[in-house]
Parts: C-alpha cells; structure tokens; sequence
C-alpha cells in the first residue's frame, strides 16, 4: 500500500489543545510570511506595471560628471548634501505606521479629575501647599535669582578686588569671638558655604630667596678683602669635611684592632680545643654530690586564726588615729614652713622661668633655621652644590679674559630644590 492510498489515521480534536496538536498551519503560515514580506518590500514584481520597474536613462552619467568637477564644486556639493547622521532618524523598513494618527500623551495635570482639579486651585489659593509645592517655589525662587547674578558675557563692570564680596551675613558674624567651626556651622543654617582655606595656600614651601645674593669674592675683579674672605671660607668648608670623614673613620675602621696571622691561627685553635680533655698534670677537683634522700623539707603547720580582743581593736583604732593627726600636723607645718620660703620659692620660679625662656629661644632658633633647610622630599638627601671660586693666579681682571665657571642650569635646578619645589635624586646615567 502506498503512502497515497494509506488510511488518514483519525485523532480525537475534541479539546482546544489536541485540536492546537494536531491542525496543519504551514499553509496560513506561508499566507502570513508572503504577506509580511510583501508589506516589507512591497507589491510582488509581477502585479507591478513596467513603469514602475523600470525607466528610461536620460540623465548625464554621474560617474563622469563627478570626475569632470572641480574642488571649489566638489566641496560645495559637500557643503549642501544631507549630513550622515540624519540617517538615524530616517525609517529603516518599508512596513507603514499602523496608528496614522497619535495623540498627544497628556500631562498629569490634564488627567485628573475636573472636580479634583477645582478643589487643588481653591487649595492653593488659600495658601495651603504641601511640602513638596514649598521646596519646589522655594528651588524656583533660588533658581531665578542665581539666573539674575550670572555675569553676562563681555560684561566686566564687577571689582574683584572689592571686600564686597562678602555677604553682610558673614561680616557679621566672622569675628574673634566665634570659632571657625561655630561660624561654619551658622553659615549652614543662613544658607551660605565658607570654605575652609588651608593654611598652606598662602605661605611658600621655604623661606629662601629664589635667587641668593652670590659673594663679592666671586666677581671676576673682586677686592683682595672678599677674595681672601671666600677662600677662607672655602677652607674652613673643607676643614670642617675632614674632620667628620676623620671623625668617621676612627669610630669605625680604627676602633677595632688589628690581628696578626700568627695571633688568628692560635685564636683559632684555643676555640677549637675548647671542651676537650686537660693534660695528666693538672687535677680535677671534684665537688661532693649532694645526698637528696638525706635532705627532708619541713612541713608546713596550718595558722590558726585567732580571734581579736575588744582591747586590740581599741589600740589599733587609737594607732590609726594617731597616725591621721600626725599626718595632718605634717601637712600643716609644711604649709607654714613655705610661707617663710616664699623668698627661696620666688628665686626658684625665677630660675625656672629664665630656663623656658632660654629653651624657647632656642626652640625658636631651630625652627627658623629649619624653615631655611631643604624640606624631606624622597629618600634622597639634599646636597647643595660646591662654592664657585678662583685662586688669585686665574683672576684676569676683565670680563673678556674671565675663564666661564660653573652652570647655570645646575644652580637653577639646585635652587629649586632647596625650596623644596623638586624633590632631589640620584643622577640616573
């Protein structure tokens, strides 16, 4: 039997489901595709008329008329085209709208009810907003008048060096009287900001003047005073330099002794023969053993607590008082022995005072010379560079015959260092 002539087998469609299971689609499916295809491209060829398919070419070949332009045209042809990125607004299927005509989406405003909306306009009339109409009049009243105090463009009539800029708010109110923080805080609840200036932005990194006066000794004509003045320096410099590395090696190199080869050797064989057997000449002494079966620990007898009569109660009582009063007298013969050292106790501030003193000038010494030193930048110290000079052999006395000494660059850059403006480090070759 044949696949023609084989009997259609029957299936229950009683229900929707086995009816979905067991109809055959294909054909309305290719109905549906050829139809959604259509509405892509558009009506098929073969219902289209030859007028629509084709056309007769009448027009110049663009390819040549192209090669045939100028510059000037091409750019000008460019200029007018329709720029590239209007192609993402364009429709990018053939399919039309469905909905032909869309209404406006309406505000929330406009859907609610007629009644609900003459109830909020008499509301608001009366005056009672809610919370989130307040902050919003609020926000719009701040957001006119920041509009109203933009600066205008090419409009200069404003004095940034006036002391008007400061609110009337905030000179009333930043006085000695208030802390920093309290006047913050004010200005807050006013609805104005101060911003905190650190103390760093008005004072410089050091206190070294960008360019140093150099020493009169230098000048290429100096005096035989200033000449003599910086060579003695000079030498002072370098006396002072080998002094340290002399200082140096003594506490290192030198303190620790030399040993001969002989004297390591013998060193040597002392340790090594540490431990070992004594010759037969020298004797050992023994030292008895101790018998620590004969040794017997005494045993501990428990303390017995005894009670306390009324009549030792009584004397430590009186003891404890005694020793209150004594300390009391004490106290009190103290206080009157201090008037009679009032004399000692004044020459004693007095010292004191004079010492603070002292240690503050000190202190304030330091301090101004550490604001002259190079600040700690990197792990690498700071070196200023060798004093430039010249023996009395090399002075020519003019400024032609003047052998160049030094590099200007280098000073600039060491310069910068020593205000602590480059951090220093190692020249990397």
């Amino acid at each position: 039997m044949t696949e023609d002539t084989k009997k259609r087998k029957r299936v229950s469609k009683k229900t929707r489901k086995s009816w979905r299971k067991h109809i055959d689609t294909k054909d309305v499916d290719a109905f549906l595709e050829d139809e959604r295809l259509e509405e892509r491209l558009g009506t098929p060829f073969k219902k289209r008329k030859d007028t629509e398919l084709f056309q007769i070419d009448t027009a110049p070949d663009e390819e040549l008329k192209n090669v045939l332009k100028t510059k000037a045209a091409y750019r000008e042809e460019l200029r007018n085209a329709e720029p590239k990125c209007y192609a993402s607004l364009k429709p990018h299927t053939a399919v039309p709208d469905p909905i032909s005509k869309r209404n406006r989406v309406r505000t929330p405003e406009e859907r609610k009810n007629p009644i609900r909306r003459k109830i909020e306009k008499l509301r608001k009339a009366n005056g009672q907003l809610t919370l989130t109409e307040k902050l919003a009049a609020k926000n719009r009243e701040l957001a006119s008048i920041k509009r109203q105090n933009r600066p205008k463009k090419d409009d200069f009539n404003i004095d940034i060096w006036a002391d008007e800029s400061k609110p009337n708010v905030l000179k009333e109110i930043d006085s000695e009287w208030l802390s920093s923080d309290a006047v913050r805080h004010t200005l807050v609840v006013k609805g104005i900001k101060k911003r905190k200036i650190p103390a760093t932005v008005h004072k410089k990194p050091s206190e070294v003047a960008a360019i140093a006066a150099p020493h009169p000794g230098i000048s290429y004509n100096p005096s035989y005073k200033d000449h003599q003045d910086l060579l003695r320096e000079i030498a002072d410099d370098e006396l002072k330099r080998m002094k340290e590395e002399a200082h140096l090696d003594r506490v290192t190199t030198k303190l620790f002794k030399k040993v001969s080869q002989a004297q390591k050797d013998e060193n040597a064989l002392k340790e090594a023969s540490e431990g070992l057997p004594l010759p037969d000449n020298v004797e050992i002494k023994s030292e008895p053993e101790s018998d620590n079966e004969t040794d017997v620990k005494p045993v501990k007898q428990p303390l017995k607590q005894v009670r306390k009569t009324k009549q030792q109660r009584r004397k430590q009582k009186e003891q404890r008082k005694l020793a209150l009063q004594l300390k009391h007298a004490k106290v009190e013969k103290k206080k009157v022995g201090d008037i009679y050292k009032l004399k000692a106790l004044k020459k004693q501030i007095e010292k004191k005072e004079q010492k603070e003193n002292i240690l503050r000038e000190k202190r304030k010494k330091l301090e101004e010379k550490k604001a002259k030193e190079p600040k700690v930048l990197s792990s690498t110290k700071f070196e200023p560079m060798e004093p430039e000079f010249q023996l009395g052999t090399e002075l020519t006395g003019n400024l032609r015959g003047t052998a160049p000494v030094g590099n200007l660059l280098k000073d600039r850059f060491k310069s910068l260092q020593q205000r602590s403006i480059l951090a220093p480090g190692k020249l990397v070759l």
